[in-house]
């Protein structure tokens, strides 16, 4: 409490953009992510979104309307489905099949011996890789205004980042998007830079 990890930070995101920031471990690139998603409130100051402080929303509805994909995905020992769909039972099937697909894990869901049935062991059951394409699945299906994706194609194999590549392309289509990253290459894709 008495060192402030951020402090007069301030900037504007508008609605279709997307944010690169950069900086070095430690620097406060994830700490704003966690603020986003009020895993803890600033002490001072605030985090406006569409003009309101986060503060006077609850988690769910911020969760609601943000996704993030971490390089650290966690997965649940449950269904395919329930892992993707974070256990919201109103998503069809066919949608469901539809974004692993095109995410580029339709012939990984084809080879489960029960499909979207097929239970998962946590993250022991599928790669690197192919936690962080279905991380990227869970958010194509709520379908958020703004995506933060903090280091999210970092520690994969070449083949496997350029399906990353791939679906980071078409999820920050038409959304606003905040893009954390150590290197700049990875941000290439934003329309400006914060260090």
């Amino acid at each position: 409490p008495e060192q402030a990890v951020l402090a007069d930070v301030s900037f504007d995101l508008a609605p279709g953009q997307v944010l690169g920031l950069l900086g070095r471990t430690g620097s406060g690139k994830s700490t704003l992510t966690k603020l986003l998603f009020r895993f803890y409130d600033p002490v001072s100051g605030a985090i406006r979104l569409n003009g309101v402080d986060a503060r006077q929303a609850t988690q769910a509805e911020l969760r609601g309307r943000i996704g993030m994909v971490t390089q650290d995905v966690e997965l649940f020992h449950a269904s395919v489905r329930e892992n993707l769909t974070l256990f919201d039972e109103t998503i069809p099937d066919a949608r469901i099949a539809a974004v692993v697909r095109d995410v580029g894990l339709g012939d990984w869901l084809a080879e489960m011996p029960s499909g979207l049935d097929t239970q998962l062991a946590g993250g022991s059951s599928v790669s690197a890789g192919q936690a962080q394409l279905l991380a990227f699945a869970r958010v194509f299906l709520r379908d958020p205004g703004l995506v933060v994706l903090d280091e999210a194609s970092s520690r994969l194999d070449p083949a496997t980042e350029q399906l990353i590549e791939r679906a980071i392309d078409n999820l920050l289509r038409e959304r606003t998007a905040i893009i954390v990253a150590h290197r700049l290459g990875t941000v290439q894709r934003a329309d400006e830079i914060m260090i």
